[in-house]
């Protein structure tokens, strides 16, 4: 891991291995997505519909 300043901004250089574990626990660490029953993803999607057509 190495520090470079750029027009005086400090940056981080690391290995692509060492990145990639980084990513991986990051991506653990987020809440995955509630899925939604069809009869409730319906009644949102229509809720959306409805929106978007009163903007335009």
């Amino acid at each position: 891991m190495e520090i470079i300043t750029i027009n005086k901004k400090k940056y981080v250089v690391v290995e692509q291995t060492a990145f990639e574990k980084i990513q991986a626990v990051a991506a653990s660490k987020t809440i995955p997505q509630k899925k939604l029953s069809l009869k409730a993803g319906k009644k949102l999607a229509y809720r959306l519909i409805d929106t978007w057509a009163k903007g335009k």
